[in-house]
């Protein structure tokens, strides 16, 4: 197989963009990407696109924004990790000589779900005081809310300890123009902002918004000759959950350890060489799991790597210096990819302020939908490297 780079990373800013169509914003995202890879549309061979409800063949409705037509299109639907799937299906085709380019858009445009009140068949919103779950069961606020009680119980994980990743993301957003809220919260604004689903408070939880996200892959010989900056794929692996997974032990989500030993496995690495990482903190308490489940904190020391600055700037590992889902924003089918171009720029050293210094290797952590045993549907792990 060929080794794979990654030779181009552009998005555009989140936010709520109703008028933005996603086709508009997968082609702003897409030329971005191509104008830092310099290399022209008619350059790419195929295109790769995650979104998960917004139109039909909109990976050929964003190539037509470009001006492309006649080339290989492919659409997948994978929850929270459409484009991370995008992104591994892309990779393959690219190691396995299909394609010598080719292009990997996110695209969500979340404000039009919740006009329409539906995301793919289901529904996203109901107007205020209608009793969703009664009609759906347990969402995801109530999902993880519980995963954190247990982890309080089983370890002595406080409240506080929750809300200071938020504090942390909110903080690393302000300083990411293309975050969808910069603003910062102290540790008691966080604290006492509206109860969703105890411990999660509102700040803690993923907001709703639209964007779009693109990177440009092909193989590691010819990157060179396109940039003297090409980031490498270490990496790439998707799987999903297994039944009773998470049932028996303490609270971890399975799928993201087998992933994960087996994405370190690949490119050969551990978790103490990684320096900065984009992971699924959708809400806070799926950050603190990651921490353990990745290895870079023992099973139940989440807690600790918060409270001592572990996962910020100076510490063992930089953890969402976008500001990630929390502050960044979850446009649901662009967050994979927005993910790997966070990435990408922290190891190419084009961060500005926000840059992590020294960044030689990163991951991307990327969760979609539930699955059977309350496990993942979808969980993806990217290594990459300079």
């Amino acid at each position: 197989m060929r080794d794979v780079a990654v030779i181009g990373a552009g998005m555009i800013k989140f936010g709520k963009t109703p008028e933005y169509s996603p086709a508009q914003m997968g082609g702003d995202a897409a030329r971005s990407a191509l104008e830092q890879a310099g290399i022209d549309a008619s350059r790419i061979q195929a295109t790769f696109c995650g979104n998960i409800g917004n139109a039909p063949n909109l990976a050929q409705r964003v190539n037509g924004e470009m001006g492309v037509s006649g080339i290989p299109a492919f659409n997948h639907e994978n929850a929270c990790a459409s484009s991370s799937a995008a992104f591994r299906q892309a990779v393959l085709a690219v190691a396995h000589d299909l394609y010598d380019y080719v292009l990997v858009v996110g695209v969500e445009n979340m404000t039009v779900h919740i006009a329409m009140g539906v995301v793919g068949t289901g529904p996203l919103v109901l107007p205020h005081g209608a009793n969703l779950e009664a009609d759906n069961g347990m969402l995801m606020p109530a999902g993880f809310a519980l995963t954190g009680r247990r982890h309080m119980h089983e370890f002595g994980t406080t409240a506080e300890q929750f809300a200071r990743i938020a504090v942390k993301n909110h903080r690393n957003s302000a300083r990411n123009p293309y975050a969808q809220y910069q603003r910062t919260f102290t540790l008691e604004e966080v604290l006492h902002s509206r109860m969703v689903c105890d411990p999660l408070t509102l700040y803690q939880c993923c907001p709703i918004g639209d964007g779009a996200a693109a990177v440009i892959l092909t193989t590691a010989e010819m990157a060179r000759r396109h940039t003297t900056r090409p980031v490498f794929v270490r990496g790439s692996v998707l799987t999903s959950g297994r039944y009773k997974a998470s049932a028996e032990g303490p609270p971890r989500i399975e799928a993201c350890v087998r992933a994960a030993q087996e994405c370190y496995e690949t490119a050969g690495i551990g978790p103490e060489d990684v320096d900065v990482v984009e992971l699924h903190d959708c809400f806070t308490i799926h950050e603190l799991l990651a921490y353990e489940d990745l290895g870079f904190c023992p099973k139940g020391e989440g807690g600790r790597f918060i409270d001592e600055g572990l996962s910020d700037y100076g510490g063992k590992v930089v953890v969402n210096p976008s500001g990630g889902l929390l502050s960044k924003g979850h446009p649901i089918g662009a967050t994979g990819v927005a993910q790997l171009v966070e990435v990408v720029w922290h190891l190419q050293g084009v961060c500005g302020e926000r840059q992590v210094p020294n960044a030689r290797v990163g991951l991307t952590h990327n969760g979609g939908g539930f699955g059977p045993g309350n496990e993942p549907g979808a969980m993806s792990i990217t290594i990459l490297s300079t």
